[in-house]
């Protein structure tokens, strides 16, 4: 298509409002269109990357291939466009001050005076570009976090301003996500809020080209017009994006309010016919409209934050929607189970999930739960440490190691089961130094995970520094309980499967971080599936 166009996201009045949403579907609308799409995200906080971040701080660390940690919102990228992300989608003012003070370090800068302008904002332009060096992609699309006006955004503000007059109006288009708010007493919507947001974005020196104005109910013409004309933007760019039943309503909500169509006019891109969006709306017909129910508990020890474990919950959304199934998640905290209320918290569920987690917290009722599920033949999965508090049960109360344990949570164990892998052993920085990625792993057939891959090499992606110890292996599949995915360079074990059980199994990699909306992940439609079954042994006994 030749030069590549950038689209930069902002938001205004308040944070939470959606940008990664509006993003990621701007970019499944464009991406409808035949044209290719990335979008990126620029975060203010001065952390180099989210991986040290408490997921009550921040959500979950979503996790790309090529070993990125990164913002949650990458996973809707991915989730939207069924494409990868890269450390190049995700970029913190810690990295861009870390890159800038690295050179000067270096002597890049031939003795000048390093300053916010220049040179943090030619370094925030040189990012905002980069994706689009090699003419792979025809459109960029950047979202910035935080809300205009906050003092830690001030230079991503300004590097927008600097890229719409390096690469002009057609090259480089703003959209600017607003709230207006609905006052109940007087019963209006009130646009003064957007109007205060757009004036500090004039500050800045940038006018915004399209607003989309986020409402609980919706905009009328009237309203559209006064945002016009206080906003100074075309009424046709003023884009009401009123609260959705589900975010996977919001694509095609924008194609009714004609998002794709604006953007694709003030970039100069022929608009040509409507978005393919077929397999999309089946999705969401197959969502709306179960013929099935399963009640599923999510046992975690950061349940109280929802977004922690987001990739998880769109996953189940995928898998029941491809089983035809609404899934009811409880949202069970670890902390809180023990072995005589086990029963009370997890009994009246159709399949359990054990959630991935750091540290000792939690852990006992993580095994608590492993135990009660395995004994009483309820589906299981486990992510990460919920396959090692699953072979720590296992080891405890089917082989008898009475002191079975992980040395991250006791380094003096005599039964170390889960083990650092030896190539963390010499590793102190925490940031960015787990085994991270995607890695290769082979299944062994006539299982139940190689009936739901259908093939015997796969790809998974990993977060982890802590692994199950091999010594114990052979006792473990003595037992039943079955390495059944290994990987093949270093001979760890990425899947273990429980025998004689309707369906337990466990993972050392993160399936959730690979579902994406057409093409849900095998292990969750395969653990919704065993839960269908159970529900439905479960009614008839």
């Amino acid at each position: 298509m030749g030069q590549v166009k950038y689209v930069f996201v902002t938001g205004g009045v308040t944070s939470s409002l959606g940008k990664g949403i509006i993003s990621a579907s701007l970019g499944k609308l464009l991406v409808a269109r035949g044209l290719r799409v990335t979008i990126q995200k620029f975060d203010p906080y001065i952390n180099i990357d989210p991986g040290t971040l408490n997921p009550y701080e921040h959500g979950e660390c979503y996790v790309t291939e090529d070993g990125a940690e990164t913002d949650l919102d990458l996973g809707h990228y991915e989730r939207f466009l069924a494409a990868n992300t890269s450390q190049k989608n995700n970029v913190t003012t810690g990295r861009i001050y870390n890159n800038v003070i690295t050179k000067e370090r270096e002597g890049v800068y031939l003795g000048k005076t390093v300053q916010v302008i220049p040179h943090i904002t030619d370094e925030i332009k040189r990012s905002f570009l980069a994706l689009g060096q090699n003419g792979d992609y025809d459109v960029i699309i950047t979202e910035i976090g935080g809300s205009v006006g906050d003092i830690e955004s001030l230079p991503f503000i300004e590097a927008i301003r600097q890229t719409k007059w390096d690469l002009g109006h057609e090259n480089c288009i703003v959209i600017h996500l607003t709230l207006i708010p609905y006052l109940k007493a007087v019963g209006e919507l009130k646009t003064k809020p957007t109007q205060h947001s757009v004036k500090k974005l004039l500050e800045s020196g940038i006018q915004p080209d399209i607003l989309v104005c986020r409402s609980e109910r919706p905009i009328n013409n009237d309203i559209k017009k006064k945002l016009a004309l206080f906003c100074n933007v075309p009424i046709h760019s003023v884009i009401s994006s009123i609260d959705a039943r589900t975010i996977y309503d919001v694509p095609l909500l924008m194609r009714k309010e004609k998002l794709d169509e604006r953007v694709l006019e003030l970039s100069n891109i022929p608009i040509g016919e409507e978005p393919g969006l077929e397999n999309w709306k089946e999705f969401l017909g197959r969502l709306k409209n179960p013929t099935k129910e399963v009640n599923i508990a999510l046992v975690g020890k950061y349940v109280e934050l929802h977004d922690a474990y987001k990739s998880i919950a769109e996953s189940f959304i995928h898998a029941g929607a491809k089983n035809e199934c609404k899934v009811n998640v409880s949202w069970v905290s670890s902390e809180s189970l023990i072995t005589e209320n086990v029963e009370e918290l997890l009994g009246g569920h159709d399949g359990v999930l054990i959630a991935p987690g750091f540290g000792e917290r939690g852990i006992e009722g993580k095994i608590a739960a492993s135990k009660y599920v395995r004994e009483h033949k309820i589906p299981f999965f486990g992510i990460c440490l919920g396959l090692q508090v699953a072979v720590i049960e296992f080891g405890r109360n089917v082989l008898g190691y009475k002191n079975a344990a992980s040395t991250e949570i006791n380094p003096k164990t005599k039964d170390p089961i889960i083990d650092l892998m030896e190539t963390q052993k010499k590793i102190t920085k925490k940031g960015g130094t787990m085994r991270l990625g995607a890695y290769p792993c082979k299944l062994k057939k006539r299982t139940k995970v190689y009936e739901l891959y259908k093939t015997e090499d796969i790809t998974e992606r990993h977060r982890h520094r802590y692994e199950f110890n091999n010594d114990y292996l052979e006792r473990f599949e003595s037992k039943g309980m079955i390495a059944v995915g290994i990987n093949p360079d270093s001979n760890l074990v990425e899947i273990m499967e429980l025998k004689d059980h309707p369906w337990f199994v466990g993972t050392q990699f993160h399936p959730e971080l690979k579902s994406r909306v057409i093409e849900p992940h095998p292990l969750f439609v395969g653990f919704i599936k065993a839960a269908i079954d159970y529900a439905s042994e479960k009614e008839k006994d």
